[in-house]
């Protein structure tokens, strides 16, 4: 088994050590947050600002989302850039500082100590992106080969840097005036630079090459990824323009078409990848993510109902704010992560045990290295769990609630269970 989409040069330079942390960082992350989540289920029957619904989210956006992100990049973004990464060691670095951070962060919303807990962890997290920032455009500048996946992925990274530096500006104003206005005025344009600057832009340019890739697909349009690329920046400029000068809140439609727009651009390019796909029979991990894609559309339909609600009467409801955010972390986020970790993180264990090991016979492959039941388990009580919590949320019913969230904690365990049997792989025995 040699000729895997992951082969080539990236199983030279990024060396297991630098990616496996991140996996099994997140993993843990996301099992932490489900748990979380079914402890503090009654908090989502009331306003969206308060410590568990804070540290929940960014536990999700953090622990969860970035950590294997940034991960699967170390490993990921040599293959777009088809060139080295430049340094395992900012990697090691990215890793320790963004490791640190996170639970001093989280601790500190969830008690809701925005002090020294919450100011030091996210001082981590930031020296941690900034490693990984300078990692990636360094690898980016040194290529000779450009593409427009290398383009989202470096345009992702700076909308990262300004995410998590307005973020921590807003940690410290909250105990230091340090912004014209109160933290809580500024949320909205920190969480919108982080889920569609950094996760969105990084999701459409890596999703774009992966699941042709995986496909197998003879598809290839990169006049349209220009396009969603275009449309997505220009609705984030909009929207922070509109934001920082007071316009009238009606005029968000427009960023929110444009980002609708592009989505349903990207959702046909992945529809006629799958259409031109030369390996016919499409795998659980492939379901999954193809699920996620179209996933992407639910948060930006629900931000029009909010933006709608914002226009026509004296408040958003809180259950829609609440759905907006538990559809973009538990929705598309998560079940994108769900099927990309079982696609990328066997071959990348297989090469870490296997690699040494062509000369001495017959080999599993990839595949075969993990537990396809389990992994068709944590799939079903995902999406259930997903189904009934977002349901809950709507209704306002604590026992939905709880019973989504028991449900999603099944799912991040099976997920975990099927992590830690790939990263204690053992060779098979003859």
């Amino acid at each position: 088994m040699t000729g895997s989409p992951l082969g080539g040069q990236v199983a030279r330079t990024t060396s297991h050590k630098v990616v496996i942390p991140f996996y099994a960082y997140a993993a843990a992350s996301f099992l932490a947050a489900t748990i979380l989540l079914l402890f503090s289920a009654d908090a989502f029957t009331g306003h969206w600002f308060q410590p568990h619904f804070l540290a929940i989210t960014h536990l999700m956006a953090l622990g969860w989302a970035t950590m294997i992100i940034l991960g699967a990049g170390h490993q990921l973004v040599p293959v777009l850039i088809e060139n080295d990464l430049y340094s395992n060691t900012l990697a090691h670095v990215s890793f320790l500082l963004t490791g640190t951070g996170i639970p001093f962060l989280v601790y500190g919303f969830h008690v809701f100590d925005l002090g020294w807990p919450a100011q030091v962890g996210g001082s981590l997290v930031l020296g941690g992106l900034l490693a990984f920032i300078s990692n990636i455009a360094i690898s980016i500048s040194r290529s000779k080969r450009e593409n427009v996946h290398a383009v989202f992925v470096f345009t992702a990274t700076i909308w990262l840097l300004l995410t998590v530096s307005l973020g921590l500006a807003l940690l410290f104003n909250f105990t230091t005036s340090l912004l014209p206005r109160d933290s809580l005025h500024y949320l909205s344009l920190h969480a919108h630079l982080g889920v569609v600057g950094w996760f969105l832009l990084l999701v459409l340019g890596v999703g774009s090459r992966l699941i042709p890739m995986f496909l197998i697909s003879k598809y290839n349009e990169p006049r349209v990824l220009w396009a969603v690329f275009v449309l997505v920046n220009v609705a984030l400029v909009l929207y922070g323009g509109f934001f920082l000068y007071g316009f009238a809140p009606a005029l968000n439609l427009i960023p929110a078409a444009l980002v609708l727009a592009g989505l349903l651009l990207f959702v046909n390019y992945c529809r006629k990848a799958y259409i031109e796909r030369i390996r016919k029979k499409v795998d659980d991990q492939m379901r999954t993510s193809l699920l996620a894609v179209a996933l992407l559309l639910l948060p930006t339909l629900v931000l029009i109902v909010l933006i709608a609600a914002l226009m026509f009467t004296t408040g958003a409801q809180t259950n829609v704010v609440l759905l907006y955010g538990f559809t973009i972390f538990f929705g598309w986020l998560t079940a994108i992560i769900l099927g990309m970790t079982f696609k990328t993180l066997p071959f990348i264990v297989w090469k870490k045990v296997y690699r040494h090991r062509a000369a001495l016979g017959k080999m599993p492959s990839p595949k075969d290295i993990f537990s396809h039941p389990v992994y068709k388990a944590m799939a079903a009580t995902y999406l259930v769990g997903f189904v009934l919590f977002g349901c809950g949320i709507l209704r306002g019913e604590t026992l939905l609630l709880r019973v989504g969230a028991a449900v999603l904690l099944v799912s991040a365990f099976l997920y975990n269970w099927n992590v830690i049997k790939l990263l204690l792989h053992e060779p098979f025995k003859k």
